[in-house]
């Protein structure tokens, strides 16, 4: 995925327009819950059997009438995956005859290609690591938040494959499972490449790029890509459920008749259910919300739906520092007040947030400045703990977060010592 050598001397210039993601629009997501009530969500395109099997014309968007939604077909679901990660779907799924074509058959050449090595140099390491430095964490961690994550099942997973429940917030909107036509339109694939290119070679989401490009091939949001990584490390997809947050914030169906008015309260979401590389099932959510105080005003569901959970363990990376700002003080606030322990880059809960004596930290890699984009979120108190000679920061053997490379990364490991907050 543009692995050309010119491409790799612009990489300084190209970190500080990756890592822009929502930062620069931070002032803007304060007021941008409004805007989100327009996004889609996986209700509005999930495919049934028969909309999959009867063609463009039963899928085309804009058809008359109010739309009826059933259960997706989860094979379908899973052929979709395969095929979008590059992975040769089912022998008797309809998207074999795709599967044949020669456009198919380079993509997924190149995906092999850029997968392993992604393997070598992160997947194989994270998991090693994880094993190792986490493991009494697994052992601890049925339920994962990961807020601020868009679609990155990917990262989640390898760092925490034992847990049984995923919950990832993010501002892009929820997406549906493609319908045939999409994945028949000849912009698809090379979009998914570009889509993928940033999160195989810096672990993280372009994520303003990213909601241009698929929504010009009508992958449009979350899910596919969610899809697309839970095929990818092994998973198998059994179930997809639209669902929604009520205003009190409990778990509801989304209405099945698109044309049905929302509530003004409500949070789209989806339901992936799927079986490990182990055999133990798993949930994924994915909710589209505003985790800023304002979004959190409008919309507060999602702070009642994640303490309703019970104890946390929270995954935070590549958060362009969201959480060091004081309109951000109330997602930060819950996840210091129900988690456990909190793994993190410094992109996270600035350190001056933890409680005194109330945490355990185990530091791992290098502490640098940020890069020039957050260069006022510095934090001395890192650089104080990365340089105490008498506790050494263990090693970090792949990179992770805005300081991509390896030698740059950083990783926190925050233990809770109290009892946790009710």
């Amino acid at each position: 995925m543009y692995f050309r050598t010119a491409a790799l001397r612009l990489l300084p210039a190209a970190l500080l327009l990756l890592s822009a993601c929502s930062e620069s629009n931070t002032k803007t997501e304060t007021a941008s819950s409004a805007k989100q009530e327009t996004m889609a969500t996986t209700a509005d395109a999930v495919d049934s059997t028969k909309s999959a099997a009867a063609g463009p014309a039963s899928a085309a968007k804009g058809a008359v009438g109010p739309t009826r939604l059933t259960a997706p077909d989860t094979a379908y679901a899973q052929d979709v995956a395969m095929f979008l990660g590059g992975q040769q779907p089912s022998q008797h799924s309809d998207l074999t005859p795709l599967a044949a074509t020669p456009a198919w058959q380079a993509f997924a050449k190149d995906q092999d290609k850029s997968w392993e090595k992604y393997r070598a140099t992160h997947t194989t390491r994270m998991t090693k690591w994880a094993a190792t430095e986490l493991d009494s964490v697994h052992a601890n961690s049925p339920t994962i938040f990961y807020p601020f994550s868009g679609p990155d099942f990917l990262n989640v997973f390898t760092m925490f494959p034992t847990s049984q429940t995923y919950v990832l917030l993010g501002l892009e909107p929820v997406g549906s499972i493609p319908a045939r036509p999409t994945l028949e339109n000849p912009k698809l694939l090379p979009t998914v490449k570009t889509s993928l290119w940033s999160v195989l070679n810096f672990s993280f989401f372009r994520t303003n790029d990213m909601a241009v490009d698929l929504k010009s091939v009508e992958l449009d949001g979350a899910l596919p890509l969610m899809m697309l990584f839970a095929a990818r490390t092994g998973n198998q997809i059994t179930a997809i459920r639209p669902v929604q947050l009520d205003a009190a914030g409990q778990l509801i169906d989304a209405p099945k008749d698109t044309t049905q008015a929302l509530d003004p309260k409500a949070v789209p979401g989806v339901e992936m259910k799927l079986r490990g590389p182990d055999g133990q099932p798993k949930t994924v959510y994915y909710f589209s919300t505003d985790l800023s105080n304002h979004g959190l005003n409008v919309k507060p569901a999602p702070l009642a739906f994640v303490r309703s959970l019970g104890p946390l363990t929270t995954y935070v990376k590549s958060a362009t520092y969201l959480m060091h700002k004081v309109y951000f003080s109330e997602v930060r606030a819950l996840v210091l007040r129900r988690s456990r322990y909190i793994l993190q880059d410094d992109s996270g809960i600035a350190m001056k947030y933890f409680q005194k004596g109330a945490w355990q930290f185990n530091y791992y890699g290098s502490y640098r400045r940020p890069i020039n984009l957050f260069a006022k979120h510095y934090q001395p108190e890192l650089t104080a703990a990365y340089t105490d000679t008498l506790h050494k920061p263990k090693a970090l053997p792949f990179g992770t977060g805005y300081n991509w490379r390896q030698t740059d990364s950083n990783l926190l490991l925050a233990k809770r010592l109290i009892p946790l907050s009710k």
